[in-house]
């Protein structure tokens, strides 16, 4: 869908990244900053986010207050931050899904606009994993099992991801049991503490399927995984939906330029350097960085929202 993103960037993506640079060159926060984490502690959103900050208070000297904002896929923090201080002293780490699916299907009056996206840090990894002792290799053999009659039970940490397991076990013939919990982190220990059969991680999955002990079924995205090419896209397996989206920085509406610019460019050459501890957890969980900041994830977080009530029509359906 984003494939403009690339031919747009590459055109631009000199003169947008000397204008950032000029607009945030004499900007600093005013104070410690604020940084709300809209995911559970020791999850990939949490440990990139505190990272990223430990880096900033050693390079740039700024200063960070972690604090967790959790539930509902963001829109808690969303409604935390909706009334603070827009001068880039208060910031949240979230997902693209926080300003586009969750919000058009929740009730909150929440809308985009009432927010400003700072910039993402890295894609979803996102699989459906299980765990290799189930002696399941593909997702056929997960379906197989349900036709024989066993429940399977499908961890899942959003509504958007339920909608999609629905679609996927609508598309194969089969209804997976649906288990929401808190994070990606919970489905993992769902998964491996055998309270699931199978769930959808973000990236989390990557050291258990490099150890053997997990592994990828499925590629939730448009593109196969990084770390399994041969598995699956939900595409491959009949479903015209996906789980692409990004980890995001976001703050209220209204922020400053120079300080909306200031923060992209220094989490981007954080993110973007495999040196610092941040920037090799995201290349080993997510593949490396993905960096979309300014106009472009303008757009791409107003087409999520506009776009969301596709995926809502189908699932109820």
């Amino acid at each position: 869908m984003f494939q403009w993103l690339k031919t747009g960037a590459a055109a631009l993506g000199i003169v947008a990244a000397t204008a950032l640079g000029a607009a945030a060159e004499d900007w600093k926060p005013a104070g410690p900053v604020k940084l709300m984490i809209a995911f559970a502690a020791g999850g990939g959103a949490d440990t990139q986010a505190r990272l990223i900050a430990e880096e900033l208070e050693a390079t740039l000297g700024w200063s960070f207050i972690p604090e967790q904002v959790t539930g509902k896929g963001g829109l808690n923090l969303a409604a935390a931050m909706k009334s603070e201080a827009n001068d880039g002293t208060v910031i949240g780490m979230a997902v693209t899904e926080t300003l586009g699916y969750n919000m058009a299907a929740s009730n909150s009056g929440m809308t985009p606009a009432d927010f400003t996206p700072i910039t993402t840090t890295a894609g979803f990894q996102m699989g459906v994993v299980a765990r290799s002792d189930k002696g399941w290799n593909t997702m056929a053999d997960v379906v197989a099992a349900a036709k024989s009659g066993q429940d399977i039970r499908f961890g899942v940490m959003s509504p958007r991801l339920a909608d999609l397991a629905y679609l996927l076990g609508k598309a194969q013939g089969v209804d997976f049991n649906i288990i929401s919990v808190k994070g990606g982190k919970a489905v993992m220990n769902g998964v491996n503490a055998g309270d699931m059969d199978i769930g959808f991680m973000a990236g989390i999955q990557a050291k258990g399927v490099a150890a053997g002990d997990l592994v990828n079924l499925a590629s939730a995205l448009k593109a196969p995984l990084v770390q399994t090419p041969d598995a699956p896209t939900f595409a491959d397996l009949g479903v015209e939906f996906s789980a692409d989206g990004y980890f995001m920085f976001m703050g209220p509406a209204g922020m400053p330029d120079d300080a909306r610019a200031a923060l992209a460019n220094a989490i981007k050459g954080v993110v973007e350097n495999t040196e610092t501890k941040a920037g090799g957890l995201i290349k080993k969980a997510f593949g490396g960085a993905s960096v979309i900041m300014g106009g472009d994830l303008d757009a791409m977080v107003a087409s999520d929202y506009a776009s969301a009530g596709d995926l809502l029509k189908a699932a109820s359906e």
